[in-house]
């Protein structure tokens, strides 16, 4: 199982999926019958085993799957869940649904690799009998994809959507604008979409999400208990928005549309009223699309905006994300600003501002470049990615622990961890894959499973089972020479 559980006691039997197998669920729970349904459609195709979900007030007969609420374990918290598999019943609880949602993906892993292929498959469907008392380290476990250099569409984010719940992480953090591209529409500027949404890196056809389209990505991610978090990057990486309206430009000149990868060069001009009221119009609209609590306002690799401006900016955007009821999150540049109280400052570079923004009474999201960025390569071989931070193979991404890597960002100032996906040198969903795969089930690992339970030796044992799993996912994922994959060959 990716990420290890918690607790895990065997007690050596099996228990039968069959045909007469159904999944019950709690009383007439809206969300429950939603999550039961996710599991049999993740279930039914492979196995052919035709799981209905059906309510009920009793513990079910023998040969089902019951999924229950029970509230009153504070062990458990709102992410963990306790999973009892005997050979007669495989009952699963917890406190709120998105631990019971969590159960489920270890139920799945519990199974053959072959249950996660999507046409029917030989059985036997056999688990393991034991209890499993599991819940979250931190609160925060996300990934980042810039879609803005190079763009993807809503069906590759549901497939990374649906990847990143089978290892239980929470949040999708979504660069949606820099110097490449605008990526999301804004009705009240609507020429950063028609103007600055029409290219990326190599100079390809760009694109742009529509507010519907948006939502309906937050609504599927929701429904996998995930979290979307939209940035909007400033007062930098920002050429996309100068170009769809020069009077935002700090150099007031009119800015062409930029394909290449160079960083730095671009600025909003932070001494024009015009800037402050299209910030808060993006704010505003952003804010009623998005249910979750954070707006990322970027702040990161300003180098053409003077400092003694760039302060006074960041005081002044994190008001707006607050007037419109959300919180701040930014890069670690923001703690040379005066940090807000509840923003969080996302280390990826100097670990000297994270430090800042402790001070501050900030929480830290732990995004270390040389440990956590995927679109690192894996050494000097890779076909994808970049290396200017580190060449990160599987095992360095796997062996570190937020808590202990910066001594002065203690566990209790860590809100979590995140590992982002920078698209200059990937621009389809199989390339994407071979950089966030399997680095992702590491980081995913790290922050759920306490750092006393995590080991590379017993971790890249683990991990090489997944072989066949992502396989079967069709997962496109880079086969580490230092793990010794459990991939059947193909006949």
């Amino acid at each position: 199982m990716i990420p290890k559980p918690v607790s895990v006691v065997a007690t050596g039997g099996k228990f039968d999926l069959t045909d007469q197998t159904d999944i019950y669920i709690q009383d007439e729970s809206a969300e429950l019958k939603q999550i039961g349904q996710y599991l049999a459609d993740k279930l039914n195709p492979s196995t052919g085993l035709g799981l209905e979900v059906k309510p009920t007030t009793d513990a079910p007969a023998p040969g089902n799957i019951y999924l229950s609420l029970s509230g009153s374990d504070s062990e458990l918290g709102d992410e963990g869940y306790q999973l009892t598999i005997t050979d007669k019943l495989i009952s699963l609880s917890a406190n709120k649904p998105a631990g019971l949602f969590h159960g489920i993906q270890t139920i799945r892993q519990l199974l053959p690799a072959q249950v996660e292929m999507t046409s029917k498959q030989k059985g036997p469907w056999e688990i393991a009998t034991g209890t499993i008392r599991d819940y979250p380290t931190y609160g925060y476990r996300g990934s980042m994809l810039d879609v803005a250099r190079h763009f993807f569409g809503v069906d590759d984010l549901k497939n990374l959507i649906d990847q990143m719940a089978y290892y239980k992480m929470n949040v999708m953090h979504l660069h949606l604008s820099d110097d490449q591209g605008w990526r999301i529409e804004i009705k009240s500027w609507p020429n950063l979409t028609a103007h600055g949404g029409k290219t990326e890196v190599g100079g390809g056809e760009g694109g742009f999400y529509t507010q519907e389209q948006y939502s309906d990505i937050v609504k599927y991610a929701q429904d996998r208990f995930i979290t979307i978090i939209p940035e909007i990057d400033m007062p930098g990486h920002t050429n996309a928005a100068s170009a769809s309206y020069p009077e935002l430009n700090g150099n007031g000149k009119t800015a062409d549309l930029y394909t290449g990868t160079e960083v730095g060069f671009s600025t909003l001009a932070t001494k024009k009223e015009v800037t402050y009221k299209f910030i808060d119009d993006v704010i505003r609209e952003l804010a009623a699309l998005t249910p979750g609590e954070y707006l990322h306002i970027g702040g990161d690799e300003s180098h053409a905006t003077k400092i003694e401006d760039y302060i006074p900016f960041m005081n002044r955007v994190q008001d707006m994300v607050v007037a419109h009821g959300k919180k701040v999150l930014a890069w670690d540049e923001i703690a040379l600003a005066t940090v807000k109280p509840n923003t969080v400052v996302q280390y990826w570079a100097k670990a000297e501002n994270a430090i800042k923004g402790v001070a501050q009474g900030a929480k830290v999201l732990m995004s270390p470049a040389k440990n956590a960025y995927l679109d690192m390569q894996y050494d000097s071989t890779s076909t994808y990615g970049l290396h200017w931070a580190a060449y990160i193979e599987v095992d360095k991404g796997y062996n570190w622990d937020p808590a202990n890597l910066v001594p002065e960002i203690k566990k209790e100032n860590i809100t979590g961890i995140e590992a982002p996906l920078w698209s200059e040198t990937v621009g389809e969903r199989k390339e994407a894959e071979y950089l966030i795969f399997p680095r992702l089930l590491g980081y995913a690992e790290i922050g759920w499973t306490p750092a006393e339970l995590r080991n590379w030796d017993d971790y890249k044992i683990r991990l090489a089972n997944h072989g066949e799993r992502m396989k079967a996912m069709n997962i496109n994922f880079y086969p580490s020479k230092l793990v010794q994959w459990d991939v059947k060959k193909e006949k």
